[in-house]
């Protein structure tokens, strides 16, 4: 349920996230509500998951690091990706009855509220209706809990997913390109500040930082200008009013990723 990104100095989707997410949503857009997500990950059920989950991992590594050892790098790559396969597999056993329950607790909550769409709280600074507590009360229930028989109706909230905006080829060859680049400055970098004193480093990595920056606005600004311009040309013909990320949306909404894509192309 929680999506987590590293942004390296200035990716494709970290910078179009900053156009996706909304600052704030407005109080006359009734029928949005917001959930605390992280608030759910603490529940006990998930934490003791996390833990089997942990214990799993170290005791599979320590079965992994024997089978590896004494086999040639072909043999250590296939049994790598026969532990992966048991890792995941275990992974889905423990998280999967899990998630499918809080998102259903949600749709339920949801639907007794009337909200078409919920987003997570992290991106909401103004309105919005909270119904983390009714969701909490709602997984903590005993027995099943019961879906809407009803999907929500059309919203004016979108929402994109950007992790297939990025495997777009052309998405793809830039944050290449740009990493590449980013790696020979970096050694570059540390070639130029071997024996310099520490009063003379500070210019030197001052100008390194520039030569990155500039190289950020030539190979992944024009990227990310057109990928603003496709969600908001997109947005603009469906009346939507935000767009979010997939990541940050939780319930409901307009899916415009495809969309999106087609304009990309």
């Amino acid at each position: 349920m929680t999506h987590l990104r590293y942004v390296c100095a200035a990716g494709i989707a970290a910078a179009v996230a900053l156009f996706a997410a909304p600052q704030a949503l407005a109080t006359d857009i009734s029928d949005v509500g917001f959930v605390d997500q992280s608030a759910i990950g603490d529940l006990p059920q998930f934490q003791a998951a996390r833990q089997q989950f942990t214990q799993y991992q170290q005791a599979v590594n320590a079965q992994f690091q024997s089978a590896i050892r004494g086999k040639n790098p072909s043999d250590q790559q296939a049994i790598s990706a026969q532990f992966q396969q048991k890792v995941v597999a275990e992974q889905h056993q423990l998280f999967d009855s899990l998630f499918a329950r809080a998102q259903t607790a949600i749709a339920e909550v949801s639907a007794n509220k009337s909200l078409n769409v919920v987003v997570d709280k992290s991106i909401v600074i103004y309105g919005g209706m909270d119904i983390t507590k009714d969701v909490v009360d709602a997984i903590n229930q005993p027995g099943p809990i019961v879906p809407p028989v009803n999907s929500p109706a059309p919203s004016e909230i979108g929402f994109v997913d950007q992790q297939q905006i990025d495997a777009l080829p052309k998405m793809k060859a830039a944050n290449d390109t740009f990493m590449q680049d980013r790696q020979q400055l970096q050694s570059q970098l540390t070639q130029a500040l071997a024996g310099k004193t520490d009063a003379e480093k500070p210019a030197i990595i001052q100008s390194f930082n520039q030569k990155l920056n500039d190289d950020q606005k030539s190979v992944i600004q024009p990227l990310v200008d057109q990928t603003t311009k496709a969600i908001s040309t997109v947005a603009k013909s469906k009346a939507l009013l935000l767009v979010v990320d997939q990541a940050s949306r939780v319930y409901g909404g307009t899916d415009i990723t495809a969309d999106v894509l087609k304009a990309l192309q």
